[in-house]
């Protein structure tokens, strides 16, 4: 079987994009843009095949998509939770996740988040709501479509994000300022299915390298700012 036979079976790559995550792509389901469009187009035109993007909200809707075989390609945080189904490249951009609280929270530290009754708002399914659930065990996680929409709803202590649209939205309400420290590093990385052959994996492997190599991901990242 060859690459393109494993890859993409339909004769379509087809590419799961997350719209939920503005840092790496943006646009509408019909008309999406950004980093993660970049690089699917990339390896499509690299196999020669024409591409398909099936766009989501969250990047767990993305995963299901490639889990259960809609897609062949996916654009995920890599983690340990995330491993056993799928194989990952190296990391084409490294984002972080940060913390935002009420103005006059008596929260102001990254070792004060963790406590009895701090509750903490995520997007279900997120890679900052996987780390969470694993690293904070006395405070609460609260899971919502978005992190700041549940934090808001249950009024809750804190709310957790990627730092670039977290900090847009603290800038856009005074009533809220970020606790700056980072609480994780997200590492994005291409992940196709764990079923596939070594030598496809390989080949998405050297995809990405060549691309972080050249500048073509901090291109189009630009572009996309």
């Amino acid at each position: 079987m060859t690459i393109v036979e494993d890859l993409a079976p339909t004769g379509t790559l087809r590419a799961s994009i997350n719209l939920g995550n503005p840092v790496l792509a943006q646009g509408t389901a019909a008309e999406p843009r950004g980093v993660t469009v970049d690089i699917a187009r990339e390896i499509a035109r690299r196999l020669e095949v024409p591409v398909e993007f099936l766009c989501f909200d969250a990047a767990r809707k993305s995963f299901e998509a490639m889990a259960t075989g809609a897609a062949d390609l996916c654009f995920l945080a890599i983690d340990p939770a995330r491993a056993t189904e799928v194989a990952f490249t190296e990391p084409y951009v490294v984002i972080e996740g940060v913390f935002a609280v009420p103005r006059d929270s008596p929260l102001h530290a990254l070792d004060e988040i963790d406590q009895p009754g701090v509750r903490v708002g995520v997007k279900q399914g997120s890679a900052y709501d996987l780390h969470l659930s694993r690293s904070l065990q006395r405070a609460e996680i609260v899971r919502g479509a978005e992190g700041v929409d549940v934090f808001r709803s249950e009024d809750l202590e804190v709310a957790a994000g990627i730092r670039q649209p977290l900090t847009a939205y603290v800038e856009e309400h005074d009533d809220l300022r970020l606790i700056d420290e980072p609480f994780m590093q997200i590492r994005q990385a291409v992940g196709t299915t764990v079923s596939r052959q070594p030598t496809t994996v390989a080949f998405l492997r050297e995809v990405v390298d060549e691309l972080v190599e050249s500048g073509f991901i901090a291109a189009s990242l630009e572009t996309s700012a």
